[in-house]
């Protein structure tokens, strides 16, 4: 088994601007998240926070849909009154 030492150095703020504009690109910055959260060799802080992040995204993702489900029911309704 390999020994892979982990880097938890603390990361600069410099560091921390270039991740944020990375992740703020439009679909590079979402694969970005999977690869710093889910790589080999990534600080520990960054994919801690790129795994936050994707969780984030899941939820937003449920609650949309959730809220279209049921605008769609409400629309779906108000067109069977009719």
């Amino acid at each position: 088994m390999e020994n892979q030492t982990q880097d938890s150095s603390v990361m600069s703020l410099k560091d921390w601007v270039i991740t944020l504009i990375i992740a703020s690109i439009p679909l590079v910055g979402f694969i970005m998240l999977f690869v710093w959260g889910f790589g080999s060799g990534t600080n520990v802080n960054k994919a801690n926070f790129a795994k936050a992040a994707l969780i984030m995204y899941a939820i937003m993702i449920g609650i949309y849909i959730l809220i279209m489900m049921t605008i769609g029911a409400a629309f779906m309704s108000g067109m069977a009154d009719m």
